[in-house]
């Protein structure tokens, strides 16, 4: 009894977890198939566990807390449990899935790249993108395929490409803050704010573009329990790409753009339209 009710409030706190950080996520988060809703929870609060101490725990050792969470996590897979709660529900999530040990030491591999950079460059730019976004597709991919290996391999691109557009959809988003709060510039080969303009801007889009027509392509063939959960999240990120590539980068730079919750809950309707009435998208 004690187990399992510790389990499901671990549950919980990953649920509060992406509530609190994402508005858009846990939306879409909503409309997934109920035996899908806890896993994924706590696959993203794991990431933002990871991903808040990188950006946000100032007043500590950095560095010292990501080799804790590295630590912590590797020991909490091979032993089943973990004393927190966010790391334990993901373990949960880990052992059930499938999900290798190698996605999470690429992830946490980016994340502690962004200890020490300020910039990316070539093949170093590639590597944190698969890290830090890729990865992340694939384990969300482990759970919406529930070890049918036939099925993540044929969506293994697709889903790659979709979590590396999310990311760089984010950096274009999140050009100002970056810069101004992080002191880091997330376009490929550009070292300097004087490098920052419409050119490497549009490079990025094209990229992006690309990528969303792959993870398109892959959306339509994943199983019905995950489709329009990942369906309402690209056709967000699909609306927020589109206002961003009508500005340029000085707009970028001067402001963060978002979309209001009134069109975030309009697209979640349209989505439901599209993939359980007419499944036309």
């Amino acid at each position: 009894m004690g187990y399992n009710l510790y389990n499901k409030i671990s549950y919980d706190v990953s649920d509060l977890f992406t509530k609190r950080y994402s508005t858009s996520f846990s939306l879409a988060i909503k409309v997934f198939d109920v035996d899908l809703r806890q896993a994924i929870n706590s696959v993203y609060g794991f990431v933002r566990l990871a991903d808040e101490i990188v950006d946000s725990f100032h007043d500590f050792d950095k560095a010292v807390l990501m080799r804790e969470i590295r630590e912590d996590v590797h020991l909490a897979v091979v032993d089943g449990i973990s004393i927190n709660p966010i790391i334990n529900s993901f373990q949960l999530v880990v052992n059930s899935f499938g999900i290798p040990m190698e996605y999470i030491d690429k992830f946490l591999d980016s994340m502690e790249m962004d200890l020490t950079n300020n910039y990316y460059h070539g093949k170093e730019y590639d590597k944190y993108i698969y890290g830090s976004a890729e990865v992340v597709g694939l384990m969300c991919l482990k759970v919406f395929c529930d070890n049918d290996k036939t099925l993540f391999a044929e969506l293994e691109q697709s889903a790659r490409a979709l979590g590396s557009a999310f990311q760089k959809v984010n950096f274009l988003r999140d050009i100002s803050s970056d810069l101004s709060e992080r002191g880091r510039i997330y376009l490929r080969n550009v070292s300097d704010l004087k490098l920052i303009d419409n050119r490497s801007k549009i490079l990025l889009e094209n990229e992006i573009e690309e990528e969303f027509k792959v993870a398109l392509s892959g959306i339509k063939k994943l199983p019905r329990s995950a489709m329009l959960g990942v369906y309402s999240a690209y056709l967000y990120y699909s609306v927020l790409f589109k206002k961003i590539k009508s500005l340029k980068v000085n707009d970028l730079l001067s402001r963060r753009v978002r979309i209001s919750n009134l069109t975030k809950f309009s697209l979640l309707c349209k989505s439901i339209i599209r993939v359980r009435l007419i499944k036309a998208f």
